[in-house]
């Protein structure tokens, strides 16, 4: 139980009765690491290991920092070679440890990574690592703590990029409603009152009869959207008011996955910025079922987001949206058994005795309590609606990992380039992280993946992956 209490763990280590013998702080910190990079998930929280080194550094004041240090340089040399998913959690811990001792560090140290391209893991470190340190810290302290020469690596101001209100918006068809939605927004105007205001702005979709769907209004969703979440830009909790107002509009405008897109979009164009909100309005939105799981991962598959593809975030938020979905299932799944208990459980042991001993009323609250057969079929229709979703969200990650991976494939057999550049190893580690994080449920549908998506026809560096991943449950 000792990963439960940080500072009683700690001092458990430092107190082993051989630390004579060996070198006990190193031995301590290479332990801890290989917990917290072991695949294909730690034993326990991320943030367990981050602590537990924290207080080893309080404990040990004289030896454990120094100790770290070299371990930190260890790992960022060989960090070329890294697994993505230990790559992340290497971020996670150094920027939250920097964090518990103001930001310290020999940046110096590693200034010959800013030479390097900047998609190659050392600098793509570097700069995750500043991002990551921007939501635990300000904009201008993170702007402070790395010398000049790391300017290029530096973070954008993370703030909202609303297009209705900058250089250009008068020539914008969509303005003028921006400025009148703003003005009833300030006054908390109902949701029928926001639709008919954007009731009356032109659809550009409507003209282009290739478009499969055009019910949804493009332009109406980007007002809203964008006029919204700039509205509610101050905190979290802003945000998350207005979404809750006015969920009602959200649920009108995205009846389809394409409108959900459309939504994502939107909320990109402006917090493009702003990584941790994005990640978070977006969870939020899933939660309140505005969003369809397919729908973002879709989104983060477009052509609108390969400038963004090798960026920690997006797959962040890749990874929460399965972790939705699983849990929606595994709670569907629960509820089923437990009901299927209850209903046997009733069909087992009741008996004329019992129920001449029982009151009205008590007889009454039992069988409320109990679920009939027609609530239990209707919880297995649920449960195989929501598989199918989930099974479904992943034929739609893996296809598309397979479409831009054979396509970067093609093209550079073609040119005649040599394949194995940057973007190809963090995609293609991306894949394998997918695989190894979610095992447990794509191993259901490892059959149905095998005949539809990683047929023998496929490009075998592609296809290896999927192999091994099957290999490991043989």
């Amino acid at each position: 139980m000792s990963h439960l209490e940080r500072k009683d763990c700690a001092a458990h280590l430092l107190a082993f009765p051989y630390r004579a013998n060996i070198p006990l702080d190193y031995c301590i910190v290479e332990v801890i690491f290989s917990e917290l990079f072991h695949l294909p998930t730690p034993r326990y929280l991320e943030v367990f290991y981050g602590s537990l080194l924290i207080e080893l550094c309080k404990l040990e004041p004289g030896t454990m920092p120094q100790v770290l240090a070299q371990a930190t340089e260890i790992l960022f040399l060989r960090i070329d070679t890294m697994n993505t998913s230990c790559f992340d959690r290497f971020v996670h811990w150094f920027s939250y440890h920097l964090s518990n001792f103001q930001f310290r560090w020999s940046w110096d140290d590693w200034n010959s990574c800013l030479r390097l391209d900047p998609e190659l893991p050392p600098p793509k470190f570097i700069k995750e690592v500043l991002l990551k340190s921007l939501r635990l810290s300000y904009y201008q302290r993170i702007r402070e703590i790395v010398p000049e020469a790391y300017e290029a690596l530096v973070p954008a101001k993370p703030e909202p990029h609303y297009k209705y209100a900058g250089e250009g918006a008068a020539a914008l068809p969509g303005t003028q409603t921006a400025t009148q939605l703003i003005n009833i927004l300030r006054q908390k105007a109902s949701a029928e009152e926001v639709l008919t205001l954007l009731k009356d702005l032109p659809n550009p979709r409507e003209d282009d009869e290739t478009l499969p769907d055009s019910r949804f209004n493009p332009l109406k969703i980007d007002v809203f959207v964008q006029t919204l979440l700039h509205l509610g830009a101050k905190s979290f909790s802003h945000s998350f008011a207005a979404i809750s107002k006015y969920h009602y509009v959200f649920k009108i405008l995205a009846e389809s996955e394409e409108a959900q897109i459309c939504i994502l979009r939107s909320l990109y164009e402006l917090w493009r910025d702003h990584q941790q909100m994005m990640c978070v309005l977006i969870d939020k939105m899933l939660k309140t079922q505005i969003l369809e799981c397919s729908a973002v991962a879709n989104w983060i598959f477009s052509k609108e987001m390969t400038a963004e593809f090798t960026k920690m975030y997006l797959w962040e938020i890749l990874h929460l949206t399965i972790r939705k979905m699983s849990a929606h299932v595994n709670r569907l799944g629960r509820e089923l058994g437990e009901a299927r208990e209850r209903v046997s459980a009733r069909g087992g042991h009741s008996s004329s005795s019992e129920e001449d001993n029982s009151s009205d009323e008590g007889r009454n609250a039992a069988r409320a309590d109990k679920p009939t057969e027609e609530m239990v079929e209707r919880m297995e229709e649920k449960l195989e609606a929501a598989q199918a979703d989930q099974k479904n969200l992943f034929l739609i990650i893996f296809q598309r990992f397979i479409m831009i991976l054979s396509e970067h494939l093609v093209r550079s057999d073609t040119d005649d380039q040599d394949y194995n550049t940057p973007w190809y190893r963090w995609t293609i580690g991306r894949l394998q992280q997918v695989f190894l994080a979610h095992h447990e449920q794509v191993q259901r549908y490892s059959g149905t993946l095998e005949t539809l998506l990683f047929t023998q026809d496929l490009d075998p560096h592609i296809l290896d992956v999927f192999q091994q991943f099957v290999s490991l449950r043989a």
